[in-house]
């Protein structure tokens, strides 16, 4: 913008009458160095904004390749990101599926070995139980022929006189004597 008024001030002349008007006089202007000036600064500024301004847009263009080529990696990582999730999310089934397996095989497997103690349990208990009984039956049979006995020898002692006694002595050494 400051350029265009830099020109417009130097072809054109101030009139206090008429405000600005054109000056027709291009010698007096100076219309013409002021083109050679620029055509020369346009020609040499050329080469040098040209340059400049290619190795800036080579610049820019590797920029823009590299953020595609970034793009595009990210894209294959987001790929490879998404597929992995896939599979872990498949592999977390199997496993969720095999420890529910795993769990119900436990759970019938402690069953079992619960039942199987429950009847080793039982069957111990009544070994037990029959064991304790013979011996009970015994110490009762026992008692019954020491009372039986106690109550024979009570009943002889009564019934036996001296002369019985005598005659049982000696049929028990007769008895014995012949044995010999």
């Amino acid at each position: 913008m400051h350029m265009i008024a830099f020109i417009q001030a130097l072809i054109s002349v101030h009139d206090i009458n008429h405000g600005w008007k054109l000056n027709s006089n291009f010698l007096e202007a100076n219309v013409i160095n002021i083109l050679l000036l620029l055509v020369g600064l346009i020609y040499v500024l050329r080469q040098f904004l040209g340059e400049a301004l290619s190795k800036r847009q080579e610049k820019v263009l590797a920029t823009i390749q590299e953020a595609e080529d970034q793009l595009e990696q990210a894209r294959n990582r987001l790929s490879e990101s998404k597929k992995q999730l896939y599979q872990s999310q498949i592999i977390i089934s199997q496993i969720k599926k095999e420890a529910t397996l795993t769990a119900q095989k436990v759970r019938q497997s402690i069953l079992e070995q619960g039942k199987l103690d429950v009847q080793r349990l039982t069957d111990t208990g009544n070994l037990s139980i029959t064991a304790t009984e013979n011996q009970i039956r015994k110490q009762i049979q026992e008692q019954i022929i020491t009372l039986a006995i106690k109550h024979v020898f009570t009943k002889l002692k009564k019934e036996i006189t001296s002369d019985m006694r005598t005659k049982l002595i000696d049929k028990s050494i007769t008895q014995l004597g012949s044995k010999l």
